[in-house]
């Protein structure tokens, strides 16, 4: 038993031992630390002011003061601006990235914002591969393409009506589609009021008779005499009107008169030649006067009419050449002019109606028919109101299709010719249009130089810099668009170098770092409407 204990008593010490060694170990290694911190502070505070550790722990807090950002900004929206890294976009809700002091030029840095511009070094502008053109003066063409159909030409269109009441009792034209020439007979009338007036015509010369004898029996002396035969005169004079506006003709209104025939039908006669193309009456139905009975149209000459967009009008103008095919005829080109561009424009449909007049004399188109037209425009067009060779022309107010070189009247509605230039259609003068050369082609631009928004167009102007290059944004107003080039209204000068290659990442630059760009206009570059508290 004693033997027992004295091993339990032997393994206890041996264990309070290790314990014991173990903790020595850590208190001396916790003095010693203590110890270390004390001296390193004390060596701090003795170093003197001029020693070369206090220079280079200011060269390391200078450095870091420098590349310290100023700002926090968001990536989608460059115009937000943050005092703390830990702050999120009011916006988006992203996190936000540091921006560098604008100010601050860096040995390696190839970029720097100076107001509108961008200035990139020469490896910088390797890396984005910019190439640039210069603004110059050209004539672009464009080719407008429209799509329409043949319409009855309006002007040639005449209208068989009933001049007196009365029941249709012949139509020599019963079916529509014929052709008909000025002075065919179309269709008989029974009229009761023709009956009448032809009565009155008759009685009238009768009296003419009577009365003309009896005034050489009085005699010319005689005062009587003389009004009885101007009575008589004025009786058959109004007669013979009131038939002639029933629609008789002088022939006809001639034969009652010396005939003695009262006719109680009346033939309606073709005002002009052409196809029959409406019928609306029938043998025995009643008209009243006025009532339309045959449409008439001529086909000799029809109407192209085309529909243009809103993006085409800046290049049609009137006096155009068109050409255009039918499906009827495969390829073959027709051929015809703009007459008239119509001044509304259709909400519904997006186009303005464009009238080309055609020639029609083989009567091959046919109204109805479809059409696809083209017409090349030459930007130097854009600017005169007519085609190029029209100006000292003399149009018709009413009939712009009727072009003259001298000024008279038109030879369909007898209006007085004006010039072209007083219809706004053509330039102020002919020697005007003789210096339409070189100096006066418009500006034009790549289309791969401008950068869309939608309502304003940026292109970047490259300056030649000691180092680099220097790259301006610009806001500048366009013009029509033809063959990959746009026209310069305002905005740019000839012979200015614009990029058309890198502008993205040019405006990327400046987005980045809020500064007026394609997407972040001037207002954008005023102080940020959110605020951190």
């Amino acid at each position: 038993m004693a033997k027992r204990w004295a091993v339990h008593w032997k393994q206890w010490q041996e264990t309070l031992h290790r314990y014991i060694r173990v903790a020595g170990v850590a208190v001396l290694f916790l003095v010693a630390f203590m110890v270390g911190r004390y001296w390193a502070n004390d060596e701090v505070h003795e170093v003197p002011s001029n020693s070369a550790s206090e220079v280079t722990t200011g060269r390391e807090a200078n450095h870091d003061e420098i590349h310290k950002p100023v700002a926090y900004t968001c990536p989608m929206h460059p115009h937000v601006r943050m005092p703390d890294a830990d702050d999120k976009c009011p916006i988006c809700f992203m996190s936000l990235v540091p921006v560098p002091d604008a100010n601050r030029v860096g040995n390696n840095s190839s970029a720097v914002n100076i107001d509108r511009a961008v200035m990139l070094s020469e490896s910088a502008m390797a890396l984005i591969k910019v190439q640039t053109v210069p603004v110059i003066r050209r004539a672009i063409q464009h080719r407008v393409a429209m799509v329409g159909k043949i319409e009855y030409d309006e002007t040639r269109l005449a209208y068989i009506t009933a001049y007196a009441k009365g029941r249709l009792d012949r139509l020599y034209v019963d079916y529509t589609g014929i052709t008909v020439r000025a002075g065919d007979h179309l269709a008989e009338i029974y009229s009761p009021d023709l009956l009448v007036a032809m009565q009155e015509l008759v009685e009238a010369k009768r009296m003419d008779d009577r009365l003309s004898g009896s005034a050489q029996r009085v005699g010319s002396n005689n005062r009587s005499g003389v009004d009885l035969f101007d009575a008589k005169r004025s009786i058959v004079a109004s007669t013979r009107d009131r038939l002639r506006l029933m629609g008789l003709t002088d022939d006809q209104i001639n034969a009652a008169e010396h005939d003695g025939v009262v006719n109680d039908h009346m033939t309606l006669f073709a005002p002009i030649g052409g196809v029959v193309i409406e019928k609306h009456a029938k043998v025995g139905s009643y008209v009243a006067v006025g009532d339309r009975i045959f449409t008439i149209a001529d086909l000799s000459q029809v109407w192209v009419v085309l529909e243009a967009y809103e993006t085409d009008l800046p290049w049609l103008r009137y006096g155009q050449s068109v050409t255009f095919t039918t499906q009827a005829y495969g390829d073959e080109l027709f051929h015809g002019k703009i007459a008239f561009i119509d001044s509304v424009f259709d909400e519904k449909k997006r186009t303005v109606r464009v009238r080309v007049n055609v020639e029609n004399t083989s009567g091959r188109l046919r109204p109805g028919m479809f059409v696809r037209a083209n017409v090349m425009s030459s930007s130097t067009d854009i600017g005169l109101g007519i085609a190029p060779g029209m100006a000292g022309k003399w149009v018709a107010p009413m009939h712009p299709e009727i072009v003259r070189d001298e000024p008279g009247d038109c030879p369909v509605c007898g209006m007085a010719l004006v010039r072209a230039e007083d219809l706004g259609y053509g330039s102020s003068s002919n020697q005007q249009e003789k210096q339409y050369g070189q100096q006066r082609l418009p500006l034009v631009i790549p289309e791969s130089a401008v950068l869309r928004t939608g309502e304003r167009g940026v292109v970047y102007v490259m300056t030649t810099m000691e180092q680099g290059a220097k790259f301006e944004g610009r806001e500048i107003t366009l013009g029509a668009h033809g063959e990959g080039f746009f026209v310069v209204r305002s905005g740019l000068s000839e012979g200015e170098q614009v990029v058309t290659r890198g502008n993205f990442q040019i405006d990327s630059a400046l987005q980045i770092q809020s500064k007026p760009s394609m997407m972040n206009p001037d207002r954008f570059n005023e102080p940020s409407g959110y605020h951190h508290e």
